[in-house]
This record gives structure tokens, C-alpha cells and sequence, in this order.
């Protein structure tokens, strides 16, 4: 009975409208009660966030046809260490914190007297060996004439010796014939005898004359050589000297100065920054960006620091190499679970101005670049 009843109550009621009859006058036409229903059940909100979604895409997905850009970039420059070669005491300061220098303005001076006496001394010692070397020079030159005259010695007793031997011939037939004595013969022997003593005693001479040339010629050598050294030492101790004064290479502004007057300073010691007037951007996109990027195209830059600030510049080099591939525990993918993760490759971007504006901006400071890949169409220029 229970079941009975439930299925007769759940039951729709059977139409009483026969199968061919027309419907009813109720349902010929919607009224205007109708129309109000369906406008209630059919949710016309859903083509309003249609339409808002259809320019959503416009504005997210369509500029990237046109642009990259990325929020990953920072402005750098070459800053340079300021670094004293030599160790002294410093006498005197020319700049103070970020205050601007210009190129070869000088910066710093160190006590130069120690390295003042170091040159005195270095050019005495040159002197002295350019005075060795002249008295050298001297006994090769006085060397020459006792040679001349050790020859002309020679000749002499070759001359000598040649009478002597005529001699002997004339005496020795005279003493065969019986016209001359045999003690004139004998004398005229001795003298042979003693003219050749004499003749090899020069020709010693004469030798040792000839290799004291050598001799002389290996110390002007060593004196040549002494200057050379003596030389180099006075190089050096000018160059020590001129260490003492540190000039700018470039022009720029102070950084991170640590140095005092009065302070000792050593060679390697940083006593401030040199930040110079050039500056760029690195700007890190991701690979996935880099696919239209070229050097030369142009880039518009918004400055964190200044957002009224727009600068303009171009692309100068892409890195060989993530940023990841360079660091100091580079990933090993070949190793272990692989999580595959988009890296990201620093742009060098050059900055052409304005000049007014690149003189606010510092090494350090965030930027937001846009790189553009093609001109834009008029009616995208605004959502760019």
C-alpha cells in the first residue's frame, strides 16, 4: 500500500488534450512574462567576461608579436678599484665621497720622499757606470797605440836582425879568404843570437798587446751592461716615484671610499671605487624570450627609481652562456631527478639617453626594459 501510494503521488497527471488538438491559448505566443523569465535563467554576464577575456588576450598575448621584456635587469657599469702601488702614507685627498672627477684629474698623492731619495741614488749609480764604461772605453783607445807601437818594435828588430844576418854573410866569407878576423866572425853571430831574442821578446809584447784588446772589450761589455742595469734601476725608481700620485683613467664618481688623510696604505688596498660615467644595462631574459631578439634593435627602459623616467638605448651583445653555466656550483643535469627549468641568458643593453636623465641613474639600480621585435601596429602603442 505504501509503494502504491508514493508512485501515485509521484506520478505527472495524464494529459487530457487529445493528440492532433492545437495547444492551448496560454502557450500560442511568449508574453511579456515570458521574456522577463528568460532573461532571469539566461546568463547574459557570461558574454560581458567573454568580452573582457577577449581583450585581456588582446592586451597580454598580442604585444609579445611585438615586444619582449622582462623585469629581471639591473643597472652596471665598470667600476673600478682605486688601488695604491706602492706602500706610504697618504699626504693628500683630492676627492671626497661621491664626489665626480674627470679623466687624468688627480686623486691621491702618497709621501714621495723615500722614493725621491731611491731615484737620487739610482741616477748616482748610473753615473758611476757611465764613468766605468768611459775608462773602459779610454784604455781600449790607449790599447790600440801600444799595439801600433809593439808592431813598429817588431819591425825594427826584423830590420836589425836582417843586417845582422848580412853581416855575418860578409864576415864569414871574409874569415874563409883570411881578409877578416874570427872574432869579428863570432861577434857578428852573437849579434844574430841577440837580435832574435830580441825580435821574439816584442813579438811577446806584440801578442800581449793584441789579447789585452780582448780583454778590455769584455769589461767595456760588462760596463754596457752595468748602464743597462743602472738604467732599468732608475726606471724602476722613477716609476715608484710616479706611483705616488693615482690619477683617473676616466671620468666618473667616488664610491665606498675607506681612505683617509694620514692613512698607511699598501700596495693592493682598496681605497675607493672609480665608478665611471658609462653605464649599460644586463638584462636577464628567459631563453624562451630570445627567440626574435637581434642586436641593434631598440629597447625603451623604465626606471624603478624614477617611473616618470623613460630611457632609450639598443641591444649590444647577448652572453655565450646562462647565467647558471657560470656560477659558482653549476647545475648537473645529468645527475639525479631532472626538473627541467627555463634558464634565463644576460642581454647587454647600451643606453644612448638622454643625457639628463643618465647622469640620476646608478650601477645597481632596477630597470624594466622592453626590447622591441617589430613596430606596432597604431591601436596596440597605447597597452606597450
Amino acid at each position: 500500500m505504501t509503494d502504491t501510494t508514493f508512485i501515485s503521488m509521484s506520478s505527472p497527471a495524464p494529459s487530457t488534450a487529445a493528440p492532433g488538438a492545437p495547444p492551448s491559448a496560454g502557450h500560442a505566443s511568449p508574453g511579456p512574462g515570458t521574456i522577463a523569465r528568460l532573461r532571469r535563467r539566461f546568463p547574459f554576464w557570461v558574454v560581458g567576461v567573454a568580452g573582457v577575456l577577449a581583450v585581456a588576450a588582446c592586451v597580454i598575448y598580442i604585444p609579445h608579436r611585438y615586444v619582449e621584456e622582462t623585469d629581471d635587469a639591473y643597472v652596471q657599469a665598470d667600476t673600478v678599484a682605486v688601488m695604491p702601488k706602492v706602500a706610504g702614507y697618504v699626504t693628500a685627498l683630492h676627492v671626497t665621497d661621491n664626489s665626480r672627477f674627470t679623466a687624468n684629474q688627480l686623486l691621491v698623492e702618497i709621501d714621495p720622499r723615500d722614493f725621491q731619495v731611491a731615484v737620487n741614488s739610482a741616477k748616482a749609480s748610473l753615473q758611476s757606470a757611465q764613468a766605468s764604461n768611459d775608462n773602459v772605453l779610454e784604455q781600449l783607445a790607449e790599447q790600440t797605440h801600444l799595439i801600433a807601437a809593439a808592431q813598429a818594435t817588431v819591425e825594427s828588430d826584423r830590420a836589425i836582425l836582417q843586417f845582422a844576418q848580412q853581416q855575418l854573410a860578409r864576415y864569414g866569407t871574409l874569415a874563409k879568404t883570411g881578409a877578416g878576423t874570427e872574432e869579428r866572425l863570432q861577434q857578428a853571430v852573437s849579434d844574430i843570437g841577440r837580435n832574435k831574442a830580441i825580435l821574439d821578446h816584442d813579438l811577446a809584447a806584440l801578442a800581449a798587446a793584441q789579447a789585452q784588446v780582448g780583454v778590455l772589450q769584455s769589461q767595456a761589455a760588462q760596463a754596457e751592461a752595468a748602464i743597462q742595469r743602472e738604467e732599468a734601476a732608475l726606471a724602476q725608481a722613477q716609476l715608484n716615484l710616479s706611483y705616488t700620485k693615482i690619477s683617473a683613467v676616466a671620468a666618473g664618481a667616488v664610491a665606498n671610499r675607506t681612505v683617509q688623510v694620514g692613512d698607511f696604505v699598501q700596495p693592493g688596498q682598496t681605497l675607493f671605487s672609480a665608478v665611471p660615467n658609462e653605464i649599460y644595462i644586463i638584462a636577464n631574459f628567459k631563453e624562451t624570450q630570445l627567440a626574435h631578439v637581434r642586436s641593434g634593435q631598440s629597447v625603451s627602459v623604465r626606471v624603478d627609481a624614477f617611473p616618470g623616467e623613460a630611457l632609450h638605448g639598443h641591444i649590444d651583445s647577448f652572453q655565450r652562456g646562462t647565467g647558471s653555466n657560470f656560477a659558482l656550483l653549476p647545475p648537473e643535469n645529468a645527475t639525479g631527478n631532472f626538473v627541467k627549468i627555463v634558464q634565463r641568458v644576460p642581454v647587454k643593453i647600451v643606453l644612448d639617453g638622454p643625457v639628463e636623465a643618465l647622469r640620476m641613474i646608478s650601477p645597481g639600480m632596477s630597470v624594466e626594459p622592453m626590447v622591441t621585435l617589430a613596430p606596432p601596429p597604431g591601436w596596440l602603442a597605447p597597452f606597450l
